[in-house]
């Protein structure tokens, strides 16, 4: 009894943790270093949002390295956490194409065209022009793109030379001095005025090319282009060699931290485009999540009723199980943080079957070694060990089968599959200690002060 007695104490105390942890207005954990948020995520499906379709903006027969997809989907889901978007989801989906899930959203069009833009930063030569023509040509790049010259065996990173065509009639072809490649890190900051401006750092090898290049053209215009748009076009006053510099312009502040966030996280290795889009409402979302619920609370009030009425006291005592069952998995979701979805909330359903499952098996046991003779110490000790290896080779195929269809998820972009596979696979492990530890020790706990003599009554045998 003095185990079982311990095993009830790491019981309570995991069960007080997890209901700190499901609180609606959880405070989180913010001690010292760590600074950890505890909220309910909930998917598209439940609180409206948008999904894209992003895929390669490239010829069909074009090479498309995995590696690039994978920069791509990185950098895609950086610059929209960092502008705030909530809790967006980005996974690869094929060889060629980005599935972006942005639930809660309210201005899609807003963050789809900061994902899909290239975000090329170039330093681009103009000295090639007298100062009055540069500024000239440099005004029109200001409203208008200008087409970089692109390699046919390499379109997407050659940008070696650039031709203009908004302002001559003649050609001119600029060389592109470095490239965003080069930068380490990248801030907003103010002026002497409290203007907004982008300052930026280079690496080394970035500081030594622009301390070279400054050094012999002092006097001349370096244009500092993104997306085929001249965004800056300072005139170098004197060579800099602490690889430091400001982007200037008629920033706002959000403009500002907008271009930051692109450079920050740095520039799509392929150029992206959107091929599908698809909105779900809040008003449809919240219909979602009510039914959800709903269906869920039925299911679990018929699961109630069976087990107290076909197992009676075991049964009354699975019952607490699944609720601290409940609990604890509903603060795993919301510690890791998982994101819960329709399919997602289907699989912690479902996840409660395994839970059932194994308490019926143990039951089941337990019935036929009462039957057989056994006083009920030895029966209900029997009945767990002789369950144990049905439990657990059903469980592992589970969690086999949410393994593979994680894997499938994450490789063909299927959102809902991932979510399905994550939840029943969470609600497994914490049906397990629920069934074979939690249940257990009230069951035994029970026992010891309650010795009930007509077992067809209080077991249903």
């Amino acid at each position: 009894m003095t185990r079982y007695q311990r095993l009830l104490l790491i019981t309570l105390v995991i069960i007080v943790i997890a209901i700190w942890v499901d609180l609606p207005n959880n405070p989180g954990i913010h001690v010292g270093g760590i600074n950890k948020t505890i909220e309910t995520r909930l998917g598209l499906d439940l609180v409206g949002g948008v999904q894209a379709l992003l895929e390669a903006d490239l010829p069909e027969n074009a090479k498309i390295e995995p590696e690039s997809m994978r920069d791509a989907a990185m950098i895609v889901e950086n610059r929209v956490n960092g502008l705030g978007v909530t809790e967006a989801i980005v996974q690869q989906a094929g060889e060629r194409r980005i599935v972006v899930e942005l639930p809660g959203e309210t201005d899609p069009e807003k963050a789809l065209k900061v994902i899909k833009q290239t975000g090329l930063l170039e330093f681009v030569d103009f000295s090639s022009l007298p100062l009055d023509q540069a500024y000239a040509l440099l005004d029109t790049m200001v409203q208008t793109d200008y087409a970089r010259s692109l390699s046919e065996t390499s379109p997407v990173t050659d940008t070696a030379s650039i031709t203009s065509t908004a302002a001559t009639s003649n050609s001119q072809i600029f060389h592109t001095i470095m490239t965003g490649k080069d930068l380490k890190s990248v801030e907003v900051t103010t002026d002497q005025l409290g203007n907004p401006e982008v300052a930026f750092e280079l690496s080394s090898e970035g500081a030594k090319v622009f301390g070279d290049f400054t050094s012999t053209h002092v006097g001349k215009i370096l244009a500092i282009v993104l997306d085929h748009k001249a965004i800056s076009t300072p005139k170098i006053n004197s060579a800099i060699t602490d690889g430091r510099g400001v982007i200037t312009g008629n920033f706002t502040v959000e403009t500002a931290n907008a271009l930051a966030v692109q450079l920050r996280y740095g520039s799509l290795p392929i150029p992206l485009k959107v091929v599908e889009t698809r909105t779900v409402g809040p008003t449809l979302g919240q219909d979602s999540l009510r039914k959800s619920l709903n269906a869920g609370i039925i299911g679990f009030i018929v699961v109630f009723l069976f087990m107290s009425l076909y197992y009676r006291l075991p049964g009354l005592i699975a019952n607490l199980a699944i609720i601290i069952y409940a609990i604890i998995t509903f603060a795993v979701f919301k510690y890791i943080p998982v994101t819960l979805t329709l399919p997602g909330i289907a699989g912690f359903l479902l996840s409660t079957g395994s839970a059932l499952d194994a308490n019926i098996l143990i039951f089941e046991r337990l019935k036929e070694e009462l039957r057989a003779g056994r006083n009920l110490g030895q029966a209900i000790d029997l009945g767990w060990q002789r369950a144990w290896p049905s439990i657990r080779d059903s469980n592992i195929a589970t969690i086999i089968t949410c393994t593979i269809l994680f894997w499938f998820g994450s490789q063909f972009g299927a959102t809902i599959v991932k979510g399905f596979s994550l939840t029943l696979a969470l609600g497994v492990f914490v049906s397990l200690f629920t069934a074979i530890i939690v249940a257990r020790t009230f069951l035994n706990l029970i026992l010891n002060y309650f010795k009930p003599k007509n077992y067809a009554r209080w077991f249903g045998i």
